[in-house]
């Protein structure tokens, strides 16, 4: 009978104990495998709508002003407009393939799609027209050259609003930098266009 008792009496505050180990490792567990909010806060979005906005209207702001620069670099008489041209057409080829890659990798469009409505507010920021474009095909001389030298203004002053958008809402850091970058290249070739400018 000597050994039962001495089994319940060590036995009680053993299994106790026990007990109390399985209960904590089943918490910590739960705590651990469960994922809940409070435990484990998601992280931040690698990016947002005004990254995608920033580089849909970007590369709709490139291809029109392309329209101009390509006109301007091999028809333009004088030599600072075919200069800033050919410069602005090497940097919008870089800068266009790294808005196309990121906006592949997000899987969003090249295009928004003009039922969304992401670009309210924004519609006349890339405005170049049929007729702008026949204007200047028309043009010859300085009148060329002055033509071309205000719709490479119009595009680069709508540009530069739309770095602004994303560097005061992106949420895609290289985007932003990407953002600052490019604004202040095209800020120094307006500066060289409205010399140029003045100066016709």
């Amino acid at each position: 009978m000597d050994g039962p008792v001495i089994t319940r009496g060590a036995g009680g505050p053993v299994r106790r104990a026990a007990l109390a180990l399985i209960a904590l490792l089943t918490a910590v567990c739960t705590a651990a495998c469960s994922g809940a909010p409070a435990e484990k806060q998601a992280p931040p979005p690698a990016f947002n709508e005004t990254d995608v906005m920033f580089l849909q209207m970007g590369l709709a702001q490139i291809t029109e002003g392309e329209q101009v620069a390509q006109r301007a670099e091999q028809r333009a008489a004088g030599a600072e407009v075919r200069a800033v041209a050919a410069e602005l057409r090497e940097q919008w080829q870089t800068e266009s393939g790294t808005m196309q890659r990121w906006l592949l990798g997000w899987e969003r469009p090249m295009q928004a799609d003009p039922s969304a409505g992401l670009h309210a507010g924004h519609g006349d920021l890339h405005s170049l027209r049929e007729e702008d474009v026949a204007a200047l095909d028309q043009a010859k001389g300085a009148d060329f050259d002055r033509t071309a030298v205000a719709l490479l203004l119009g595009n680069l002053h709508n540009s530069v609003e739309t770095m602004r958008m994303e560097s005061a809402g992106g949420a895609y850091p290289p985007a932003r930098s990407l953002a600052d970058q490019m604004a202040a290249a095209r800020q120094q070739q307006i500066q060289r266009l409205l010399a140029v400018a003045s100066a016709g």
